[in-house]
């Protein structure tokens, strides 16, 4: 197997092939799918690796102490063979990892071969492929949490034992002295006990974090904003604890905390930082200071962590076995969201270069992860680490509904809201040839209002009058999206042709039900409002592109903007999330101009899953980025778009102005449009129309099922991306 290991003498980090261990009694045997590197602990003892020998000897005054003792014991000699001996030699990296246990030891009944556990320890979860974790330094992880996730549970430990020393109570006000990834984590989980938090930090981005995550301010401890707050929340009597998560030499830290404390404080020191305690500012406070040590009561313990021995639980209530429990149940249950401390997720084939790079500075994160890709692809690193792309099966010769071809094309709207009313009926309303014959909608006012304004024949409440009305041709589902699939199950049933505004379903069940009414009727006349591909500009610059010979590379930005106060779109429990609703239309779009469909999806998010990278992978190799993002400028467009193969490059620019750059000389535009369109076109007016030609005809529909089902596929996959951290592959059900 392969493990990372570091010589603390010369500095080597190397990922070296080791021997597997055994799987001994009271313990398992656990086949790593994630390991958590800490950026604080694991960075201090690479960086002192890198030292001189003078250097090593300043970090480490205590390793000296213990050198000087030896010499005085057994001479100058021995102790410097023994002394050189220990540092030519590889020591491990590591201490907080995920896994599936592979082998299960004698005297171990609480878990089994196959499931995930959370391990921990600098001796047992290690950067290795393989580890035999003691029974009290593993815990089984809580159904739904993903592996990346529980991949934190030591260092959640570590900040956990730290908050308890604290023993904080709820209303207090508490300051985080550092924001690296244990104070992040301290920030959360004060937070979760009902306490306000002050942090500080010289990193503007980790501030900007905690204050996401939960801290009432924060800023840098050299500034005045720091104080202000705490004088602001605490009416000038100082913060209730103050936590120590800060490392290197500066005394600032100590100092600050005297400062800021209430009378009679708590002080609790978490990271490893200078401790000069000015004597006057402690005791002039009868300041408590106190240490946390590591996960908690049991750790250093040989009996407790390699023999097994648990502690009562009616004297110590958490060990650090409860606290790693206590942890991952607070991130499975939403309390702590580990998620947006990811900085960057790493092959475990490139740890070296991952560690350089952190060293170096290139690579500046709270928390990067090791991936093991082949043991996570068997065990399921995501909760649907595949999604299937279903079927379209259909009973025979599909034929579209009889009709008069000189009759007008009857359409009936069930729902009337926002973007029916704006973006369709107003192309609708006036088309010759189109009868809008009825409107449902679930209130009988917003019926009557479109009845009114578009001339709908009739307007109702009952749906199934609709359904059951032979003379209507075509039905428009625009309702809110958790209702799509089955309002289109239905109507395709009832031998309608359906347009269903995006998206067609919300899950793979939904879409399966969908397409069983297809093989169940027959009728596959079903069209998804994805209406950018119809965009007239669009269309043009794809032509002027031209036929590609090579694969390409096309990134789409989508400057979504927040959204307002009270949106349905916000719904998520009901609605899905907000990508899941409008998602499909850059999919779509972005495989209409690869002409393919996409093989395998990998999507990454920003806190709070709003901000997402997803990266689409096609047959031919070409690859879609799709960065849908809250958080940009609302002045600047909301969607661009660059397609790049073959010494050309497509620019489209909001549906305003396209381009199309050639090879030859640089920079040189081989196409331009011409003018600006009075208004974006977007597509709807030609989509709508290549519907109504399709139902008047009985044509084929303007996009082909197969498409629109393996877009929705794909959208769907992107949430489980999102919860696995993994590319999802789009298997073609056989």
């Amino acid at each position: 197997m392969k493990q990372v290991v570091q010589n603390y003498k010369s500095g080597e980090l190397a990922v070296l092939d080791v021997p597997v261990p055994g799987c001994k009694p009271g313990g398992v045997l656990v086949r790593t799918a994630y390991s958590l590197i800490s950026t604080g602990t694991e960075l201090m003892k690479v960086s002192e690796a890198g030292m001189s020998m003078l250097g090593k000897a300043r970090s480490r005054p205590d390793q000296v102490a213990k050198v000087m003792q030896s010499v005085a014991t057994n001479g100058v000699p021995a102790t410097y063979r023994k002394v050189m001996g220990k540092l030519d030699s590889y020591t491990p990296l590591g201490y907080s990892l995920c896994g599936v246990v592979e082998q299960v030891g004698a005297g171990v009944d609480d878990v089994k071969v196959g499931d995930l556990v959370a391990c921990a320890g600098n001796e047992h979860a290690l950067h290795a492929e393989l580890n035999w974790v003691p029974k009290n330094l593993y815990t089984p992880v809580p159904d739904g949490l993903a592996p990346r996730h529980a991949a934190f549970g030591t260092v959640g430990s570590i900040a956990m034992q730290g908050v308890r020393q604290g023993e904080p109570q709820l209303g207090e006000v508490a300051l985080v002295i550092g924001l690296g990834l244990i104070g992040q984590l301290v920030v959360q989980l004060l937070t979760a006990a009902g306490v306000r938090v002050v942090g500080a930090d010289p990193d503007p981005t980790r501030c900007e974090l905690a204050e996401r995550l939960g801290a009432a301010a924060c800023g840098d401890p050299a500034s005045l904003a720091v104080e202000a707050a705490v004088a602001e929340l605490t009416d000038g009597h100082g913060v209730d604890q103050v936590f120590l998560a800060a490392g290197g030499g500066s005394n600032q830290p100590v100092e600050l905390a005297a400062r800021l404390a209430r009378d009679r404080g708590r002080v609790v020191d978490i990271g490893k930082c200078r401790l000069d305690l000015p004597w006057n500012a402690y005791y002039e406070k009868e300041l408590d200071v106190r240490f946390s040590r590591s996960y908690g009561p049991g750790r250093y313990d040989p009996s407790y962590e390699l023999e097994g021995r648990d502690y009562p639980i009616g004297y110590v209530r958490w060990t650090e076995r409860r606290n790693l429990a206590c942890f991952l149940d607070l991130v499975a249950r939403g309390r702590v969201d580990v998620e947006p401390l990811v900085s960057h997720v790493a092959d475990f084939d490139d740890a070296v270069e991952t560690y350089q790079s952190l060293k170096d500075g290139d690579l500046k994160a709270v928390a990067v992860l090791f991936r093991y890709p082949e043991q996570a692809q068997e065990q399921g690193e995501s909760a649907v680490p595949e999604v299937s792309v279903p079927e379209v099966r259909r009973t025979g010769t599909t034929v579209a509904p009889a009709r008069s071809a000189k009759a007008p094309v009857r359409l009936a709207f069930v729902g009337a809201g926002n973007y029916a009313t704006s973006m369709l009926l107003p192309h609708l309303a006036q088309r010759d040839g189109v009868e809008l014959s009825t409107v449902v909608t679930t209130t009988a006012l917003s019926a009557a209002n479109a009845q009114r304004k578009f001339g709908f024949a009739e307007a109702t409440t009952d749906l199934d009058a609709v359904l059951g009305d032979k003379s209507i041709d075509a039905v428009f589902v625009v309702t809110r999206h958790s209702s799509h699939a089955e309002l289109t199950r239905q109507a395709l049933l009832a031998g309608k042709t359906v347009f269903v505004e995006k998206p067609l379903a919300l899950t793979e069940d939904e879409l399966a039900g969908v397409l069983a009414a297809v093989e169940e009727s027959g009728n596959d006349r079903l069209q998804v409002g994805f209406n950018r591909r119809f965009a007239p500009l669009l269309q043009e610059a794809r032509n002027r592109f031209g036929t590609r010979t090579g694969p390409a590379s096309l990134r789409y930005l989508v400057n979504a903007g927040k959204l307002q106060h009270g949106s349905w779109y916000l719904q998520q429990g009901a609605e899905g999330s907000r990508f899941a609703g409008e998602g499909g239309h850059f999919i779509d779009t972005a495989s209409w101009l690869l002409d393919a469909d996409p093989v395998s999806v990998y999507a990454t998010a920003a806190p709070g899953n709003e901000d997402l990278q997803v990266v689409l992978r096609y047959p031919d190799g070409s690859t879609a980025t799709i960065s849908y993002v809250t958080t940009g400028a609302a002045g600047f467009p909301k969607e661009t778009l660059d397609l790049i193969a073959d010494g050309k490059v497509l620019r489209l620019d909001d549906f305003v102005r396209a381009s199309v750059y050639s090879d030859g000389t640089v920079g040189r535009k081989q196409w331009v449009s011409s003018r600006l369109p009075k208004a974006r076109d977007k597509g709807q007016n030609a989509e709508l129309a290549a519907f109504i030609k399709a139902v008047r005809t009985g044509g084929p529909m303007p996009v082909p099922l197969e498409s629109l089902v393996a877009t929705t596929s794909a959208t769907l996959a992107v949430q489980a991306g999102l919860a696995g951290g993994a590319p999802v592959t789009l298997a073609r059900a056989r």
